[in-house]
């Protein structure tokens, strides 16, 4: 890739600067004489659009992404020669967790905590989608059988790994809050505050504690500016999109539609 260097450098800023390489690494791969493709590790939403920087300074390749089923979050992107037609193995598999549910119900982040104090890298597995009893996690295929030896409790509940068919995955249903309100300014901590019901105070200790993104991208600070079509997330408290900026009040608050996923 010709810019290379401009490209690791311009996302050094917001700390992607070695993912960026990464990428970088396996389209010239793919855009070499070896093999006709090549396929990265999970990464989040934000981290496809440094994919789609690098796809388009080579427009010999194009992307796929796969998370193991429609409306995947964490996906696995592949950069593919325009000249292949055939077929692209993502390595992914899916995999069945399950406990009894009479001893505790189990949720997300149970079971993203015991796999990451597992050793487990956080590139190495997808989405997880949580049932009553049981939870499906997509994963590197090269993971599994260190799963199925070592995975065996969370939360000190004992548990069981085996495969399960992609096919088989029913994706969980969102639900949506809409919050329409006006707010200050479009400042981070401000829509922060009226999205996830909390003071403007709690808002800014949290994305000064690092526990807020915008876009999967670590925020910059209480005073950001966001925008309409912004997805915001708040560990422990899940995510919500900048819908709508609906205009100006006569006091001269900016209107906010704010879609939060519950």
């Amino acid at each position: 890739m010709k810019n290379r260097d401009k490209v690791i450098r311009y996302y050094k800023g917001s700390d992607n600067g070695e993912l960026a390489a990464r990428l970088i690494d396996l389209a010239d791969a793919a855009a070499g004489k070896g093999r006709p493709f090549a396929v990265s590790e999970f990464v989040s939403p934000g981290e496809v659009q440094i994919a789609e920087t690098i796809q388009a300074h080579m427009p010999s390749l194009t992307i796929r992404t796969y998370g193991g089923y429609q409306g995947a979050e964490r996906v696995k992107i592949a950069f593919i020669r325009d000249d292949y037609e055939g077929l692209v193995d993502y390595e992914v598999t899916a995999c069945r967790i399950m406990w009894d549910a009479r001893y505790r119900l189990l949720g997300h982040r149970d079971i993203l905590g015991a796999l990451m104090g597992l050793g487990v890298d956080r590139k190495r597995f997808g989405d997880i989608l949580v049932q009553e009893d049981n939870a499906i996690l997509l994963a590197d295929s090269h993971l599994v059988p260190y799963l199925k030896q070592n995975f065996d409790k969370i939360a000190m509940v004992s548990v069981h790994v085996e495969e399960t068919l992609l096919e088989e995955i029913v994706p969980k249903e969102e639900k949506i809050k809409e919050i329409r309100t006006t707010v200050a300014s479009m400042r981070l901590d401000a829509i922060v505050s009226s999205g996830f019901g909390i003071s403007r105070t709690k808002a800014a200790e949290a994305i000064n504690g690092e526990r807020v993104q915008i876009n999967w991208q670590s925020a910059k600070g209480p005073a950001q500016i966001v925008q309409a079509g912004d997805v915001i997330s708040l560990r422990g408290r899940g995510r919500m999109e900048v819908a709508a900026v609906t205009g100006q009040s006569r006091k001269g608050r900016t209107g906010v539609l704010l879609k939060r996923y519950m």
